[in-house]
């Protein structure tokens, strides 16, 4: 098959959706699939059999394009709808895989070309677009009308999670495939390290966060809930784990606030290779995140480690954790304060908890069961059967 990617990130990079679309990539490859990915002018190169990355030209202030949106990544899109009109016009594409807002680029070469589209679903466009901007709550009804014409014209749509799956089913799309993310290192894969840098301390417990420093992935709630155990676990010190170099600084003024500058450090961006190393030092790991539906992608990593989880009690981390496999807090200081004196003051229940965790990690999201996900998709699409339109917990 000839396959239109579109990647709408800088690519490659280390974090979620840039590492899951490297992974699809794979997969494609190893099926034999010609693919020409479309994807931002930053990131690093990689190589795959029949791949040609193809990236949108370099425009003034386009440096550093985070995550969500942003004036940046809104001239970015308008690039890459640019490009893949004209990559269209001189190649047949049997599909375009299009990744999150890079669905609209897709729909228009559906009218323009015929070309069937999947929509790679990794959250909910409107929602994300309210939460982040609350007063567009007034043009609510737009959003979800935008996002039901995008979902209601794909071929199938690909939930990275059972919550967006049932947001795709509820506008009435009969193929819904939920592909869940996998772990983002390879059991065994563990790279020897030199331990932690320096100036994080060596026999005292660690608490650790891994992810950028985005506002919706709590590091707030996380801060405030670590100055509240400071006096309670003084032999507990807080390492988080990537990060741009302006997030940072602002966190390390609110550490300063809060009095516990000496016992956070703050390590920034580190190599996809190094994280099973980062992992195998901490002692509990945390996802305080507070807004969205899609799951983490690092949760699937903190499983595989086998250390126990403190993450908040919302959507985005409940359709994967339990009780059994993680202490859920409510996302408020308080609550994750105790979550976490939970693991430190009960070492069995932290032991438990996170064997339970990497068991259920290799039961249901390994890399094996992703692939096979992808191959049976597009064996489908190449044979037109029909797919399989139900999800996991979906009543």
């Amino acid at each position: 098959m000839n396959i239109l990617f579109l990647a709408p990130h800088p690519f490659y990079q280390t974090r979620g959706t840039p590492i899951a679309v490297d992974m699809l990539l794979r997969v494609l490859a190893e099926r034999g699939e010609s693919v020409d990915l479309i994807t931002y002018h930053e990131g690093s190169d990689v190589q795959y059999e029949q791949l040609t990355v193809r990236r949108t030209p370099k425009f003034p202030f386009g440096k550093d394009i985070p995550p969500g949106f942003s004036l940046k990544k809104l001239v970015a899109d308008g690039l890459m709808a640019v490009q893949a009109v004209r990559q269209s016009w001189r190649k047949r594409y049997h599909v375009v895989h299009a990744v999150e807002e890079s669905v609209f680029i897709a729909l228009v070469l559906k009218l323009m070309f015929r070309v069937p589209y999947v929509y790679d679903m990794d959250s909910s466009l409107a929602q994300q677009m309210m939460e982040k901007y609350p007063r567009l709550r007034r043009c609510a009804f737009l959003l979800n009308y935008c996002e039901s014409v995008a979902l209601k014209h794909a071929l199938v749509v690909l939930p990275v999670c059972d919550s967006l799956g049932h947001i795709a089913l509820s506008h009435g799309h009969p193929h819904v495939r939920t592909l869940h993310d996998v772990p983002m290192f390879d059991e065994g894969s563990h790279e020897e390290s030199d331990s932690l840098p320096r100036g994080v301390q060596q026999g005292r417990l660690r608490v650790m966060y891994v992810g950028n420093l985005e506002t919706y992935q709590g590091i707030d709630l996380l801060l405030e809930s670590f100055s509240l155990i400071s006096s309670e676990a003084d032999h507990v010190d807080l390492v988080i784990v990537g990060g741009a170099k302006e997030d940072i600084h602002k966190y390390q003024e609110k550490s300063n606030a809060l009095g516990v500058q000496d016992r956070v450090s703050f390590l920034g961006q580190k190599p996809i290779c190094r994280l099973a190393s980062f992992l195998a030092e901490a002692d509990i790991l945390v996802s305080p995140r507070i807004h969205g539906h899609n799951t983490p992608m690092k949760l699937y990593s903190y499983l595989q480690s086998g250390k126990p989880i403190v993450a908040t009690n919302l959507p985005t981390h409940t359709q994967v954790l339990t009780k059994e496999v993680g202490i859920l807090a409510d996302p408020y200081p308080d609550a994750f304060a105790q979550g976490m004196l939970c693991l430190i003051h009960d070492q069995e229940l932290a032991l438990k908890v996170g064997l339970a965790g990497k068991q259920l990690v290799e039961q249901k999201f390994s890399y094996a069961a992703f692939r096979e996900k992808v191959n049976d998709l597009y064996n489908w699409l190449e044979t037109d059967r029909e797919p399989s339109t139900t999800i996991p917990g979906a009543g």
